[in-house]
């Protein structure tokens, strides 16, 4: 049985759901998202609630039960709400400078990097004196702000011993002692 498959999700105002030929559309005020269903799994729309069926108890299929489930409910919630990270970078010299859909970033290389972000990801870059630079991501499309804000966190790890690196706004790094004083 399929806890997470089986809760229903409520349709908030403002937001639109079909589902037609395989396909899930929802829109809303931030934004409108598409997502393919699989066959095994019969989507119902009634009365301002969807929800989920299976066609069969094949291992495969259930778990495929709670996930598009959940993916559809990432959708209704990103179209409505919307999703939001923020990162800091930590460390001396480190900047970020945000303009349109570009993100220059500077952290100990020898060359700034500069990242296109897509169009669906609003980005600014904040940083005030005596505070580390933080870059801050929105968008509806919650996979979408996942990807790209571990993309931008994999070019500078937190490392364990001074801490420096890029990291979520308050993730608790792990840190290690180093040499010890002989």
């Amino acid at each position: 049985m399929s806890r997470i498959g089986n809760a229903i999700i409520t349709i908030p105002e403002g937001v639109e759901v079909s589902f037609a030929d395989g396909l899930v559309t929802v829109k809303g005020k931030k934004g409108e998202l598409v997502q393919a269903i699989d066959d095994a799994i019969k989507m119902n729309i009634e009365d301002g609630v969807i929800t989920f069926t299976r066609n069969s108890d094949a291992p495969d299929v259930r778990s495929k039960h709670g996930l598009y489930r959940s993916l559809v409910n990432n959708m209704v919630v990103g179209v409505s709400e919307g999703y939001k990270t923020v990162q800091e970078l930590v460390g001396v010299g480190y900047r970020a400078k945000a303009q349109g859909q570009t993100l220059e970033l500077a952290f100990g290389y020898s060359h700034p990097i500069v990242l296109e972000l897509p169009q669906e990801i609003k980005v600014t870059a904040t940083m005030e004196k005596g505070k580390n630079p933080t870059v801050e991501l929105e968008s509806c499309d919650k996979q979408l702000i996942g990807q790209v804000a571990a993309k931008i966190r994999s070019l500078r790890k937190p490392e364990p011993y001074k801490g420096k690196g890029i990291r979520f706004k308050g993730e608790q790094i792990r840190r290690k002692a180093g040499k010890a004083a002989g």
